[in-house]
């Protein structure tokens, strides 16, 4: 028999590798911002995500070369017991319990998930020690205001070990900014007194940003706080703008933003710090948030389960024009959506069933400038039958049954992925109000050039493909066709040579594969002229093959796009200008 503490060891010491190299990449951030090097943000981003699965890997085939030759069968109940008190001096102990579920069903081939060989359940709900440091510093304007912004600007932890200090373009400036922003923004903060800043220690490190986030106390009230941080050309720091808003913060933490770069040892604590100011998202959200994706998912099952067992609605087939290459259906008490890849596509999607999972696999690594939902991937997910309403069993059975096996008591789905429920938007823009029509539309169009200059082409663009979420923002879902926008020749359509060909119902010119006719957009986009016109008015340069290639050129020459998390009417002027107290 494989010896029980031999395992649990072997696959505790590859947590503790993973989370080293983990914690290096992360702590490399402040140096990559302050040398401005973006295009090394995205190789550490890249190498960072794709660490996990590599670790676990490398232990997997360290337990397949034990010599278990004369008993292969491993005991994974004992292994566990094992595990359990390998792990209960860690503090991220429920972060050790992944990774051994991941090691698990990767030996095990995904088989059934059960608590008595994995840890379906945490055995250490809250960290079995004591965190080591404090997470926040507190700041009290003692001496005003403006010396306590000096002394949070002052302890900022940027990158230690670079030579000298981090200038910064003009603090007077920012901290005056900063304070009328404040006044403007919490107008229930009436005076300095009673009023407290509790700033997270390490910073958040994404794109080309670093961001100071904590909270704001005056006299019992809380309200959460992040001030951006970015570099001009000359390399010198400033504040962009102030965030003191919980949905404006949200935003922030989106799941439509890439992850950050966050030196936190103890990520239980800071989980629970960002989840106290943002109540309404996800626990899972909030540690994919930080990097933890892979325990993101382990706390969005686990919270899954609890909310089946304290509900009782179906899963329903999702709202909207139905897909050709996915089933999608939901639990409408959930804010989830759930996506299989179907049995059979139309010919007109030349695509294949692996085809489709590199697709989210490039969305996964990339930046996702928060126009692109996150995802995550299960395999062989047991959901009780008794939930799925007749008309989704039946929809699964027609077009899914590869993919899923339907008992009286289950189905399990041998793979699927999970997405944040939001509104298609062609849906939204139908009971829309003048108002909401325009900003719709406005969001739409900047969601194609974000996601362009990020160079990734959506490829099918239809309105039915993109979502609206809870703060308004437009947001693309549908991944099958996504491509790097450098692989695709935008072209002019050709002028006609001859009548015949100006008269033609077909096309009279030669395409690729890889061919895309930018003016063609304005006619399948749109089926009311009124849409259309509103649209050319606010993106028409969209509808040029010029603009493309534009954005193909920036990208080839190393150019990396500005992505605020905040809309760009918040950020700060950058004229001279000071606070004064009197």
């Amino acid at each position: 028999m494989a010896d029980a503490a031999t395992i649990a060891t072997l696959i505790h010491a590859g947590y503790r590798a993973y989370r080293e190299r983990f914690q290096s990449i992360t702590r490399d951030a402040g140096a990559r911002f302050r040398a401005a090097d973006w295009l090394a943000v995205q190789a550490a981003n890249a190498e960072r995500l794709a660490l996990y699965g590599r670790y676990v890997e490398e232990v997997v085939t360290r337990i397949r070369a034990l010599d278990v030759a004369a008993d292969p069968v491993i005991h994974w109940g004992a292994v566990r017991q094992q595990y359990v008190e390998l792990i209960s001096t860690e503090y991220n102990a429920e972060l050790f319990e992944t990774f051994f579920n991941s090691t698990h069903r990767t030996l095990t081939d995904d088989s059934d998930v059960n608590d008595t060989e994995m840890f379906v359940t945490s055995a250490y709900r809250v960290p079995p020690v004591e965190a080591r440091a404090p997470l926040t510093r507190r700041y009290r304007p003692d001496n005003g205001a403006v010396d306590m912004m000096r002394r949070i600007a002052r302890e900022l932890p940027f990158d230690r070990t670079a030579p000298g200090e981090l200038e910064w373009q003009d603090l007077d400036r920012d901290i005056g900014s900063v304070l009328r922003s404040l006044v403007e923004a919490r107008p229930e903060i009436e005076s300095v007194t009673g009023l407290e800043v509790e700033i997270i220690d390490p910073l958040f490190y994404r794109n080309k940003g670093a961001y100071v986030v904590g909270r704001l106390g005056c006299n019992g009230q809380y309200w959460p706080l992040a001030l951006p941080l970015l570099l001009d050309e000359q390399g010198r720091v400033y504040i962009d703008t102030l965030i003191c808003d919980e949905d404006e913060l949200s935003v922030m933490f989106s799941f439509t933003r890439a992850y950050f770069m966050v030196l936190e040892e103890h990520p239980h604590a800071l989980v629970d710090f960002l989840g106290a100011m943002l109540p309404n998202k996800k626990r899972s959200e909030l540690y994919a948030s930080i990097g933890l994706h892979k325990h993101g998912k382990t706390v969005f099952y686990r919270d899954l389960l609890e909310h089946l067992d304290n509900s009782d609605d179906p899963f329903v087939i999702a709202a909207g024009i139905k897909g050709m290459v996915m089933c999608v259906f939901t639990l409408p008490s959930y804010q989830t959506v759930f996506k299989i890849i179907k049995d059979r596509f139309p010919p007109q999607k030349h695509i294949t069933r692996e085809q489709v999972r590199e697709q989210y696999h490039i969305v996964k690594k990339h930046d996702r400038v928060g126009r692109m939902a996150d995802t995550q991937e299960f395999e062989n997910l047991l959901l009780p039958r008794a939930r799925f309403s007749p008309e989704l069993i039946e929809e699964l059975q027609s077009i899914a049954a590869g993919s899923v096996e339907i008992t009286a008591e289950t189905v399990r789905i041998r793979h699927l992925y999970t997405e944040r429920l939001m509104t298609p938007l062609n849906l939204y823009i139908e009971t829309a109000d003048e108002s909401a029509l325009r900003e719709a539309l406005d969001e739409y169009g900047n969601a194609i050039k974000q996601l362009s200059a990020a160079n990734i082409f959506p490829g099918d663009m239809l309105l039915k493909n993109f979502g609206v979420t809870r703060h308004g923002r437009v947001v693309f879902y549908d991944y099958d066709e996504i491509c790097y926008l450098t692989d695709v020749n935008f072209r002019p359509i050709p002028e006609p040579a001859t009548p015949e060909q100006e008269l033609s119902a077909d096309a009279w010119y030669t395409v690729a594969a890889n061919d895309v006719f930018p003016e063609e957009f304005r006619r399948f986009l749109f089926g009311k002229p009124r849409i259309k016109q509103l649209f050319s008015s606010m993106h028409g340069e969209l509808f040029d093959p010029t603009y493309w290639q534009g954005l193909q050129s920036a990208i080839r020459t190393g150019r990396v796009m500005d992505v605020f998390p905040y809309r760009r009417k918040k950020r700060f002027g950058r004229r001279a200008t000071a606070w004064s107290e009197d």
